[in-house]
């Protein structure tokens, strides 16, 4: 083993994303993401023969499908990819902040890398100061909390290595600035729509009601973003997307709005994503492909994805400041 260091490690974690675009890769990834109780949080004897006996058999192939041209045209996973990149471009910049001073990794909720992968690997090297940075900007048990979950059990693994984790950032201006520059870089360059859809992932409206507070926090975001941009109501709104199960959700639903704009005669309109941190299949699929095909059929006439925040320089110069303000301890 190395000896001891002063070097500090940083671990972006997302969700994850399966090894393959195929209907066994999904299939090993909804298991370990649908088997997760920060997820789903229904009893374990009425949730598994759901899992197992239908979601499990009919859901992989259908999203293997709308996987495919993603993989295709990136080459693998747009998550994996971006994810990589954010990594190598905070590595970069606290380099030159701090040269010497700090380590730089990704790891995955679920799939590799895994969290215990990467601290495991951070432990050999001699590190044993790290700062977790969730890529949600609005703190949700059914996200950071497994998070938190594992860094828990990881702790009790490594007891002499401190690990200090950001449980969000919706209140950060760097975040704010970097949100609001995106929307108006994109405004430059392609012209502002009739609307702004800030289109946010939806959780079930009972993990709400348990005192969840992402509902909040997206709805915090959504008008900090509008009056940095002028806009008032209808001009903006914030929606839900991702509904997943016959559960109620928190509302209003990303599809719901943008029916109901059509019906009212909006014909174009720009969606922007603020709780997700990379593009991905909900952003890429649901929002561009799926939400487009549906705005148009319902009578709109053009709908615009605003990426993510990615690995733009606005982003990554917001990560390397949450590091460097909340670090609790000095390099």
């Amino acid at each position: 083993m190395n000896t001891e260091t002063q070097q500090v490690g940083v671990v972006l974690v997302n969700l994850g994303t399966p090894e393959a675009a195929t209907p066994e890769a999904v299939r090993a990834f909804l298991a370990e993401f649908l088997s997760d109780q920060r997820v789903i949080d229904l009893p374990r004897w009425l949730w598994w023969p759901i899992l197992h006996g239908i979601i499990l058999r009919r859901r992989p192939a259908r999203v293997a499908e709308n996987y495919a041209p993603l993989w295709q045209h990136w080459g693998d996973s747009p998550l994996r990819i971006i994810t990589q990149r954010q990594e190598q471009a905070l590595q970069s910049r606290l380099e030159q902040a701090t040269p010497g001073g700090y380590r730089v990794a990704h790891a995955f909720t679920y799939g590799q890398p895994s969290l215990a992968r990467v601290l495991e690997g951070f432990y050999a090297s001699g590190i044993r100061k790290v700062l977790v940075l969730p890529l949600y900007p609005q703190f949700s048990w059914t996200t950071t909390g497994s998070v938190l979950d594992q860094l828990e059990v990881q702790q009790t693994r490594w007891p002499d290595m401190r690990i200090d984790c950001v449980k969000d950032y919706a209140d950060v201006p760097a975040y704010q600035s970097a949100l609001l520059a995106s929307v108006q870089a994109f405004w430059q360059q392609h012209g502002q729509a009739d609307r702004l859809l800030m289109s946010f992932h939806g959780v079930p409206e009972r993990y709400i009601s348990k005192g969840d507070p992402y509902q909040q926090q997206c709805l915090f975001t959504a008008k900090c973003l509008g009056q940095a941009l002028g806009l008032q109501e209808p001009q903006y709104r914030a929606a839900f997307q991702s509904r997943f199960g016959k559960a109620e959700w928190i509302k209003p639903y990303t599809v719901e709005v943008l029916k109901q704009w059509a019906a009212e005669g909006v014909k174009t309109v720009d969606v922007v994503c603020p709780s997700f941190s990379a593009d991905c299949l909900e952003t890429l699929e649901e929002i561009a492909v799926e939400c487009a095909e549906l705005f148009c059929e319902a009578g709109g006439e053009r709908l615009r994805l605003i990426p993510c925040l990615n690995d733009s320089v606005n982003h990554i110069s917001m990560m390397q400041t949450i590091v460097m303000e909340k670090l609790p301890f000095s390099v």
